[in-house]
């Protein structure tokens, strides 16, 4: 049984590594091969952006076959369908459907979902037992933000995902270093996912060739308090992991602030001091959890 975080929706969204999420191209059978053997926490099977037109029904069947296939374990498996109301979401959710139990995607990711009515039509369509993962890519979006995570309470909705290009094309915004002009629904989008306690995925790094400014981006959604962020090619996958990892000493400051509380000397206290460092029982809180999220990494590295 894996550990659940606490305050998130239910028991469905248990403590897991989402450090990395990669999307691999549903008509790409060499990548989707490739995908079975890379170090990513979930991978996303895509039908939409990375597939033309005229070859999303090859693609819709090879994902199907490949999820019939496994030997993607322990990953995370999503798929990304085309919208509802494009001439292929139908068919994407109606072939989801009809797979095996047992060789269904963990979750469905929707593109452009901007309002809560969207929400029921894509849960009515899920089969039993996937999740609901939204993008967050327009303006509608942001601004019913909190209508949107609401739906958490009474749907399969677990996950917002940062859809960062179509939101910068949306807003005519340049895609500049530090993403300024992106900032405020960044934000925003999370503090709507925590109130609801949905994962919360940032958005792509476009320039491959880049690690530098990977690391520089990755460590300002770490540091805003994402969970991981999607990602377009392999190479990205170490950078991206490391830095949504808690480190080693991490690791050890929470022991040390788990074990400060729980010693009996300590019983009563509200704050203490440990390694030099304030430490209330807030603190014990996130102490705990980065240890959880190390346990799960160290699970899920064992596992592979």
């Amino acid at each position: 049984m894996q550990a659940k975080i606490t305050g998130e929706k239910s028991a469905s969204v248990a403590i897991r590594p989402r450090r990395s999420a990669l999307y691999m191209p549903g008509a790409n059978a060499r990548a989707l091969e490739k995908a079975r053997t890379l170090d990513a926490d979930c991978l996303l099977l895509d039908l939409e952006d990375a597939v033309s037109p005229d070859m999303k029904a090859e693609a819709r069947g090879q994902i199907c076959a490949a999820l019939q296939e496994g030997g993607y374990s322990p990953r995370e498996l999503v798929v990304r369908i085309n919208a509802l109301s494009s001439p292929w979401g139908q068919a994407d959710m109606a072939a989801i459907a009809a797979l095996p139990e047992a060789a269904r995607p963990d979750a469905v990711l929707a593109p452009k979902v901007s309002t809560p009515d969207e929400i029921s039509v894509l849960s009515a369509a899920l089969p039993d037992g996937v999740d609901l993962w939204i993008m967050i890519e327009t303006p509608e979006a942001i601004f019913n933000l909190q209508g949107l995570a609401a739906r958490a309470l009474d749907t399969p909705l677990t996950c917002f995902v940062l859809g960062t290009n179509d939101l910068a094309k949306e807003l005519q915004a340049r895609l500049v270093a530090d993403r300024a002009p992106l900032m405020s629904a960044l934000s925003m989008a999370l503090m709507a996912a925590r109130q609801y306690g949905l994962v919360a995925l940032d958005g792509v790094f476009n320039d491959i060739a880049s690690e530098t400014g990977l690391r520089a981006e990755c460590q300002q959604g770490a540091d805003m308090g994402f969970d991981g962020k999607t990602l377009i090619h392999p190479s990205q996958l170490n950078p991206c992991n490391e830095i949504f990892g808690p480190s080693e000493e991490d690791l050890a400051q929470a022991r040390d602030v788990v074990a400060a509380f729980a010693d009996p000397a300590n019983a009563g206290q509200g704050v203490l001091k440990v390694n030099g460092k304030m430490t209330e029982l807030l603190h014990r809180d996130i102490a705990e959890r980065t240890l959880a999220i190390g346990a799960a990494i160290a699970a899920r590295q064992k596992a592979s």
